[in-house]
């Protein structure tokens, strides 16, 4: 894999500032706006906008969104070509690092399992719909597409489970590699290019263009990726009045969920283009609630899939959590994973 270059693009951010009150510790005047550090996309300023005005609440400080690029958002190649993880926040983690902004809101699933030093995860809010969406020409449901359907993703998690649910039902699709923001991506099922493309629900209902999916797709057909449909919250570990105050908007479920979701991740080593798909929810039986994670690693053409589960007790910390990650990463491997994922991180 390789790695993505280190940008120093610049961020921009509109008005001046009162510096005559004495600065905070961290180097902002009290009342100040905040600094939140995004990508440019609609759906990247519509995460940020959110949280934002949350902050505020918090807070009872304004909230300014400085805009950043990232290499993700300039380089026209397919993100299992460039690395894909890391490759759409590093730019804000280095506008962290250098003081330029306060605090960046990022798509969890694009964060690399590894926290850099200096940072800190401070906040994981609730848990949007973490199922991926079918926007299909003339609002056909997966079952319902031809033979030979021309299915558009970036991502071959979802290749290798959509080749795979098709083949379940005796059929085929061509899974065609795109890029883009969700304009260009329907677009392509709108100029009849494609018959259909698959994006994520949450991000899709952020944006409130939800009703444009034809299915939601249940995670038993194909698993999301690692921490899909949360939002990461992250800022300096050194400023630690603000993290302490972006800790308010944690929800120590969705945290948990995800930390057995990444760590699965991590604990197989998967290369950033590897196709793994993961999902930890609660199950009950009428007495107990325990949390089930669910794991899939396969070729992108489908023909091999490794899906395996392991449900215990809902773990009470981060430290719990992991463990559960790690132990199905175990079997996994013992069921032949490594040998599915292309690329692997050494």
């Amino acid at each position: 894999m390789r790695p993505a270059p280190r940008e120093r693009d610049q961020p921009t951010a509109a008005g001046g500032r009162d510096t005559t009150a004495a600065p905070t510790a961290s180097g902002r005047t009290p009342g100040e706006a905040l600094r939140l550090g995004t990508r440019k996309s609609k759906l990247a300023m519509a995460q940020s906008g959110m949280i934002a005005a949350q902050v505020t609440e918090l807070t009872g400080r304004p909230v300014e969104l400085v805009e950043i690029t990232t290499y993700g958002d300039t380089s026209r190649e397919h993100l299992a070509q460039i690395g894909g993880t890391g490759v759409f926040v590093s730019a804000l983690r280095d506008a962290l690092l250098e003081g330029t902004i306060d605090f960046a809101v990022h798509s969890l699933k694009d964060l690399p399992t590894a926290e850099p030093d200096g940072l800190t995860l401070a906040a994981i809010p609730v848990r949007e719909d973490p199922r991926d969406a079918l926007v299909a020409r003339d609002g056909l449901t997966f079952d319902a597409l031809p033979d030979g359907a021309r299915i558009g993703t970036g991502s071959p998690r979802r290749m290798a489970q959509l080749n795979a649910w098709a083949r379940s039902h005796h059929r085929a699709v061509e899974t065609v590699p795109i890029r883009g923001n969700v304009d260009t991506r329907i677009g392509y099922v709108t100029s009849g290019t494609l018959d259909a493309v698959v994006l994520a629900a949450a991000g899709l209902n952020r944006i409130g263009r939800l009703a444009e999916a034809s299915e939601l797709i249940a995670a038993d057909a194909v698993l999301p990726a690692p921490g899909q449909g949360a939002l990461a919250v992250e800022c300096a570990a050194s400023n630690q009045e603000l993290a302490a105050q972006l800790a308010e908007l944690d929800d120590p479920f969705t945290r948990v969920a995800v930390t057995a979701e990444r760590t699965l991740l991590a604990a197989l080593e998967a290369g950033c283009s590897a196709p793994v798909g993961a999902l930890a929810d609660l199950v009950a039986d009428g007495q107990t609630t325990e949390l089930r994670l669910r794991g899939v690693v396969g070729t992108t053409d489908g023909t091999s899939l490794v899906q395996m589960s392991i449900t215990g007790p809902v773990p009470a910390s981060d430290e719990e959590a992991r463990a559960l990650g790690r132990e199905l990463a175990v079997e996994m491997l013992a069921k032949g994973a490594a040998g599915l994922m292309g690329e692997r991180a050494l």
